[in-house]
């Protein structure tokens, strides 16, 4: 299988791009095509001393897009960059699945544009996986869109319900709404219209509003919300376990006896750190665009893209897009409704009678 990687995006590109593709196609059974500067990428790859050099190739584009670029300038005028040279290649087949540790923005834009949305899929969403107390859970949107209408939170619910099913084999995953309270009327305006669409609709499994403060408890597989709250939670929590960690480290290293402590807790806090470390889930899924895209975090290091590379690669081994396409078509028979537009016409006009009574 052939995975597109984006070289040039990140804060640690080319380097750590190249390193992280690199360990990837020794570990897994793919071929990773690296899209940039074809210089700073051979660069790289002599610098490296061990890897398979018969299953990496690379292909040149001539600009880059960088962390600084607005998405919609970065979309009309660099053309030639990585991100839509890379994108290209899935859109013609040449590659499965994408994956980029650049300008998010910029990704979801050129993604839109060149693989399209899926049938029936209003927005692309971008997902991201917590750990919590039970296993894991995704939510979305975590940014790609920051004002949503009340139908589009059941798109991402119908797209996290998929994921949850191939990546946390959940058979029938449950759905929460992100909102204030656990009860029925709480939230604004735009989640209190969400949930009562969400609660009619016979094709997720949803269990109610969840509160931000259920998030790491396991309480749903999937947490919807619109890209303003999810950008928002993630980013609270990023940096609730960098303070954490700093306080640990304060505290255990005041005095001798606390150091031997912590020596001999070493390996428990290893283990904690993997089990929380972002670089070892890769990067986000932009669901809903005809092809597996992966957004990896901006400071992504080698091992970080190696998981990015290795979930763009099961993602597109067990064909998502093809289930959530398949999952909306079983759902229109159930509502006796022959295509997409139908359907959501149908949803509407249910919500439509709900907001009048």
């Amino acid at each position: 299988m052939r995975i597109v990687v984006d070289a040039m995006g990140g804060d640690h590109a080319p380097r750590e791009i190249v390193k992280g593709a690199a360990l990837a196609a020794a570990e897994y059974d793919i071929h990773v095509i690296l899209v940039g500067d074809q210089t700073l990428i051979y660069q790289e790859l002599k610098k490296l001393k061990d890897y398979p050099k018969e299953k990496i190739s690379v292909i040149h584009a001539e600009e880059a897009i960088t962390m600084d670029d607005l998405p919609s300038v970065a979309v009309r005028r660099k053309r030639k960059s990585s991100i839509h040279e890379g994108l290209k290649l899935v859109k013609k087949g040449e590659g499965r699945a994408f994956f980029s540790a650049g300008n998010t923005g910029a990704v979801m834009a050129c993604a839109k544009l060149i693989l399209r949305p899926l049938e029936g899929v209003d927005r692309p969403a971008i997902g991201a996986v917590l750990p919590n107390a039970k296993g894991h859970s995704v939510i979305l949107d975590i940014g790609a869109n920051v004002d949503c209408k009340p139908l589009h939170y059941l798109q991402f619910a119908i797209m996290g319900s998929a994921y949850a099913k191939f990546v946390f084999d959940k058979e029938n995953p449950t759905v929460g709404l992100l909102s204030i309270g656990e009860e029925d009327l709480k939230g604004n305006e735009s989640t209190k219209n969400a949930f009562n669409i969400l609660k009619e609709s016979p094709i997720i499994n949803f269990i109610g509003n969840v509160e931000g403060k259920e998030l790491y408890k396991g309480k749903s597989d999937v947490i919807v919300c619109d890209g303003f709250a999810g950008n928002i939670a993630l980013k609270v929590s990023e940096s609730a376990a960098w303070y954490i960690g700093k306080l640990l480290k304060e505290e255990l290293t005041k005095n001798f006896i606390r150091k031997i402590g912590a020596f001999l807790l070493k390996p428990a806090f290893k283990a904690l750190k993997k089990r929380a470390d972002y670089t070892e889930y890769g990067g986000a899924p932009l669901l809903g665009v005809n092809g597996v895209c992966i957004i990896g975090h901006g400071s992504s290091n080698a091992n970080a893209v190696k998981n990015g590379i290795r979930v763009a690669y099961e993602l597109a081994e067990k064909r998502i897009n093809l289930y959530i396409e398949r999952n909306i078509q079983d759902s229109l028979k159930r509502l006796k409704v022959d295509k997409v537009e139908s359907f959501w016409n149908n949803i509407k006009d249910k919500f439509k009678k709900i907001t009048s009574e």
